[in-house]
């Protein structure tokens, strides 16, 4: 019997919900949790045939986890929470001695700044405990951490660069709208960017560097934009033949100009402001005057296309590889009632919570997705909803 606690009613935690359902051979119990009971009450009732228990929790709060931990007693918690409450959950889990799983790393409220070391540095407690802490299992980070396994694996025998490529190419229809919560969207997107070359982090202002794709399977060129994303920093430490890594992502000119105005009017601020007598950070009124993410679902049209350009040697001679996965938003929305961006999010949650229950992915410690073999994690993704390609031995031009 393995009874699952996912923590986190929000597009993701309803993917997750509605994918744990379809494997009952797997979750024989699915208790969903967050703040705002109506939200989990809400996802809950769409399944059918199985029964979805609901909590109340505050993720800030150790005490109140750990609670709700002890009275549901589960093998597993999957964390689709925000990344600001990462460590409550993880201390809670070490406290009630239960695996944890999580999409997105942790990064302070204060700061936008995302990195490993604070979970990284959990790794003992959880090794003395016997629990895992699985970081990381979503899409970007996760799916794209074992596609560079994969490639490591079966089809490299040095990888020596990496291109990580996220192309949303779909529309909602909105005049301005993120895909997932708007305050970690924009915190991230606009944090400068910093790519690994030559043993060493590069610095550059963010969004500054733009090239232009063909995406494969009709969706054509797009611009891209290279960023910082979290999993480089532990795909470089764990295949440290890596001389260069970068990651891009595709946005609208739209989106861009949106985003511009705002941070030059203030919107985007994280630091504390004083309005009529109160204090407010104006990120956080802005998400909360922006389209809910949950909402974009039934409006959400086309394709997204995200994957990883692996380039380095096999028998002597260069060699590239480009491994990728193709997701339809209208797909996705009848299925679980989200839009893709979600779905491969959540998707690959449950996917790590398999490998882990199962005994194929087990270990104490914390542990990155590259970590791992990659071949069972896949032969379960496809079937589960989110295929892979592989083009093995391709041209495409250095990003």
């Amino acid at each position: 019997m393995s009874k699952v606690l996912i923590i986190g009613a929000g597009g993701v935690g309803r993917v997750v919900v509605h994918k744990c359902a379809q494997r009952p051979d797997i979750f024989t119990s699915i208790t969903l949790a967050s703040r705002t009971i109506s939200r989990c009450e809400a996802i809950a009732a769409e399944i059918k045939g199985v029964k979805v228990a609901t909590a109340q929790v505050d993720a800030d709060r150790v005490p109140d986890l750990v609670a709700l931990i002890r009275r549901e007693q589960p093998q597993l918690v999957i964390n689709v929470a925000l990344p600001y409450q990462d460590l409550t959950i993880m201390d809670a889990c070490l406290a009630t001695g239960v695996d944890y799983l999580d999409t997105a790393n942790y990064e302070p409220r204060d700061t936008a700044k995302f990195e490993y070391s604070w979970q990284w540095a959990y790794q003992d407690r959880f090794k003395e405990k016997g629990l895992m802490a699985l970081l990381g299992s979503g899409f970007d980070p996760g799916v794209t951490n074992v596609y560079t396994a994969l490639a490591a694996k079966k089809h490299l025998d040095v990888v020596e660069e990496l291109d990580i490529i996220d192309a949303n190419a779909g529309s909602h229809g909105q005049p301005f709208a993120t895909n997932f919560n708007p305050e970690i969207n924009i915190r991230e997107v606009t944090a400068p960017c910093r790519h690994w070359e030559d043993g060493r982090w590069v610095e550059t202002p963010p969004l500054s560097t733009k090239r232009s794709f063909d995406f494969p399977e009709g969706i054509g060129p797009m611009n891209i934009y290279r960023l910082y994303h979290e999993e480089m920093e532990s795909i470089v430490r764990h295949i440290p033949t890596i001389k260069k890594a970068q990651f891009w992502m595709t946005f609208s000119e739209n989106y861009l100009k949106h985003l511009e105005v705002l941070q030059n009017v203030g919107m985007t601020r994280i630091d504390e402001v004083e309005y009529q007598g109160q204090k407010i950070v104006p990120l956080q009124f802005l998400k909360a005057v922006l389209p809910d993410p949950g909402s974009l679902g039934p409006l959400t049209k086309g394709r997204t296309c995200i994957g990883v350009i692996a380039r380095g040697r096999k028998d002597g001679q260069r060699k590239q590889i480009y491994i990728y996965n193709i997701c339809d938003h209208e797909a996705c929305y009848r299925e679980t009632n989200s839009q893709a961006i979600s779905y491969t999010t959540g998707v690959p949650a449950v996917v790590g919570g398999i490998m882990m229950l199962t005994g194929k992915w087990h270990q104490p410690g914390v542990w990155n997705m590259e970590q791992f073999d990659p071949e069972p994690f896949l032969e379960v993704l496809g079937p589960m909803g989110l295929p892979t390609v592989v083009i093995d031995g391709g041209d495409w031009p250095a990003l």
